[in-house]
């Protein structure tokens, strides 16, 4: 049975951009941080990875930066974009090592558990 997928809409309410291709994220594996009723961790935040966000994400228990060859994962590193859950995103945030993230391809859904201020408080100039 196929998932019935959100309609692609980012958090500035415009069409939801890619987020990363290479490597291939999303909950979908399209490419774009869509999500679903069944994406339980709410995987709408993109985020650019630095070294920072990985050794934290790995210290909770959520290693993104080892290879994973068996699940086609190449592991992330400082500059990859990625969908991160938007749970992760906001303890990120709130121990004061979240990553910077690029409103354009984060879905509106990620504002049901962060807030645009939020997530506009780690956002450069050129991606917000």
């Amino acid at each position: 049975m196929a998932l019935a997928k959100d309609p692609s809409v980012n958090v500035l309410g415009l069409p939801l951009e890619t987020c990363s291709q290479t490597p291939l994220t999303g909950y979908f594996r399209n490419g774009a941080c869509d999500t679903c009723d069944q994406d339980s961790g709410s995987h709408t935040v993109c985020a650019i990875m630095n070294a920072e966000f990985l050794a934290y994400s790995k210290y909770v228990g959520n290693d993104l930066s080892t290879p994973r060859p068996e699940f086609g994962f190449n592991g992330l590193k400082p500059g990859d974009q990625w969908c991160l859950c938007a749970s992760r995103y906001l303890q990120a945030y709130d121990e004061g090592c979240a990553p910077q993230v690029c409103l354009q391809a984060t879905h509106i859904r990620a504002l049901e558990i962060v807030s645009i201020d939020k997530l506009k408080d780690h956002t450069t100039s050129e991606n917000g």
